[in-house]
Order: C-alpha cells, then structure tokens, then sequence
C-alpha cells in the first residue's frame, strides 16, 4: 500500500452500535489503566459520562464523536456550548484507547478529534476545559493542541465535624433572598465583577445565561423527584447598592457528599463565614453525615484561607485551560504608509454617486461700462 493510500482516522458522530466500544473506553479510564494518579473528582467525570451515554438516544449525537481506525474505535469526545450565546465552547471529556499493531498512538487520535471540533463548530471563538494535573498524558495532549492554563483550581471537602461547628453560628442575612429569572441582571454583575477580565472575556456570559428555561425546569424537578434530591439556591442582596453581593446553590447529596457553588463580591468576603453557616444548616436537614464539596480558583485567595481555617481538605488539583480560534477572528490587511500612492488616499474622497444639479439658478450681471 502506497502512502497516499495509507489509513486515516476517521470522526464521525456517535452511533448506537459504539456505546458499547465507548463505554469500555470511559471504564478503562475509571480504572486508571495508564499509571496516572486519578483524583476523586476524575472518577465522578467518568462515571458522569457512563451515565450520559445511557440515557441518550439512538440517533446520531452531534456533539458526541468518535474517531475509528481501521473500523476500530479509538477515542471519543463530548463537547457542550459553555454560554447561551454558543460563542465559548468546552471540552466535556475525552476518552483515547491504543489499537495494538498500530502505528496510530493515542495523541494523534485526541488531536484529530480536538481540530475536528475546532473546525465543525463554527460560532465557537474559545474553548474551555478542565484537567487534573496528575493527568500528564492529557495536560501533553491539550497543550499540542494550543490550550493554555487559565486559572488553578483545587476542590475542596468541609468534614462533616467542621460542617457541626459551623451550624452552631446563627448566619447574619437578613436580605438572603431565593433565586429568580428576574433576578438575572443581579447576578450577572455579581459574576462579572468577582472573576478577572481575561476569564470574563473567554467566558462571555450574558444576561441570559442566568436565567432557566421552561424545559430546564421541568428538567430540574423531574432529576430532583426520581433521584430524591434537593436544591437550594439563594442570593444576598445589598440594598444601598441595589446590588447582589452573594450566591450559593446547593445541591443535597443521598450518597457521597453535597455540592455547593459558591460566589463572593470580593469587597464582602465576611460573607463567607455567614454563607458557610447557611449551607451547613441546610445539610443538616439533609443527610448530615455527609461533607461538603466547593471548588475555588487561584484567584479566590480570601475563600482558600477561610477553608483551611475552617479544616477543609484539599480533594484535587486541576487547572482550567483554554484556547482561542484565531482563523475565525476576521483579519484585517495592513496598509504601509510608505508605500501607499495618492490615489489611494484621494480615492477614499470621491463622491459615492453622481451630484445632483440645483434648483437654483444663479446669474452674473455685465458690469456697465465706465464702473471701475
């Protein structure tokens, strides 16, 4: 076989007949089969994504691919729209096997199937993920690839002793109001000014990003029935400034632990401890036996202390990457002063269309003669 008749990898969309392939795919991932220290919150990606695959249809997933060599499956992908605005796209997981006696490796796969998103997924201008740092097989393929850290993150678990004492402070918030749609332009600006502006560029949230849908509603309360959770989400609300200062949500564990996300003004970090006492009284009624979990960033240096005062544990490191599309920011030529001609420059003030004659008529008198 000549080399231009050598075997490509082929991406296409994920069809019935590979869940099997790709499931096998996630599971070896689970197990760790590569030697890389996997931290708890992988295994949760993982396991999340085994369920996803059983719940979706049939039918072609658009956002869900596979790469296949030689009518073997050797990776797969799963990407979903960061924002509303479909403008910042993220890397939900992906998953790479070795075919044996192959000389296709499993970097090669991972960025055929990362440019095949980059260059289908046409309204995305950046794209988004999040890697453990022990993963050192996936930090080389995101970076080959062009992904450059953005921001540190590290998740954390508040014990279920540190959660008894914080319930022994009665939390000071006479304004914690619950969560609306219209309440969407409070917490915008809470998100905007909380973060730096280079996240808040790759991010690009809107107004509308903070608001829930009719479907995702109904979507939320059919998750909370059949799996017998609950969730909270609440706001302070500052009323001189007419601005919201806080915001958690909750979501109560059955099993492993409680989730929370959390986000501070940073000119009101005394919030945290009354926010912390919110939740844990919350958890309380809620299966108390379980910890609490948060993620917090590198920039997020007052919440970080305040954790380890409390006696939270440091669960995982990982870091927040991202990329931008560059090919599809419109270029524009750059003109050389020097070489530039006059016509050039008077082109620029030649009239648009024909002009138009006056109505006007104006006529020149003959001077008499013998005037001077």
């Amino acid at each position: 076989m000549s080399s231009s008749e050598k075997p490509k990898i082929t991406v296409r969309p994920l069809q019935y007949r590979d869940l099997e392939e790709v499931n096998s795919l996630l599971e070896r991932a689970i197990n760790n089969t590569d030697g890389a220290k996997q931290s708890l919150q992988s295994v949760e990606r993982w396991r999340n994504a085994q369920d996803f695959l059983r719940s979706i249809p049939q039918s072609p997933n658009s956002h869900l691919l596979v790469a296949e060599f030689e009518r073997q499956v050797c990776g797969a992908i799963r990407v979903v729209p960061f924002n509303r605005s479909r403008t910042t796209w993220q890397v939900d997981w992906v998953a790479l096997a070795t075919i044996p006696e192959s000389t296709i490796t499993p970097q090669e796969c991972g960025s055929q199937l990362l440019r095949h998103c980059f260059e289908k997924v046409v309204e995305a201008s950046n794209w988004v993920l999040e890697v453990d740092v022990n993963d050192q097989v996936a930090l080389a393929l995101y970076r080959q690839n062009g992904f450059q850290p953005l921001a540190q993150l590290t998740s954390w678990e508040v014990p279920t002793e540190a959660l008894r004492d914080l319930r022994q402070h009665s939390p000071d918030l006479p304004n914690l109001l619950p969560i609306r749609n219209t309440d969407a332009q409070l917490l915008y600006q809470l998100d905007t000014v909380s973060m730096p502006p280079l996240l808040r560029q790759v991010f690009d949230r809107q107004i509308h990003d903070f608001k829930i849908g009719l479907f995702q509603r109904i979507h939320d309360h059919l998750a909370m029935q059949f799996d017998r959770c609950q969730s909270e989400s609440n706001y302070v609300f500052e009323s001189q400034r007419k601005a919201a200062i806080g915001y958690f949500k909750l979501d109560v564990g059955t099993e492993d632990a409680h989730q929370a996300q959390l986000t501070v003004h940073p000119a009101y970090t005394w919030l945290y401890p009354e926010l912390m006492s919110q939740m844990a009284q919350v958890c309380q009624a809620n299966n108390s036996h379980l910890p609490l979990q948060l993620i917090s960033a590198d920039y997020h240096s007052e919440r970080e202390e305040y954790l380890q005062k409390i006696g939270a544990q440091r669960m995982a490191h990982g870091l927040l990457m991202s990329r931008s599309v560059w090919h599809k920011v419109r270029e524009t030529r750059q003109i050389s002063l020097e070489g530039l001609q006059l016509s050039d420059v008077l082109s620029g003030l030649q009239p648009a269309r024909n002009p138009i004659p006056s109505r006007w008529e104006v006529s020149v008198e003959p001077e008499e003669p013998g005037q001077t």
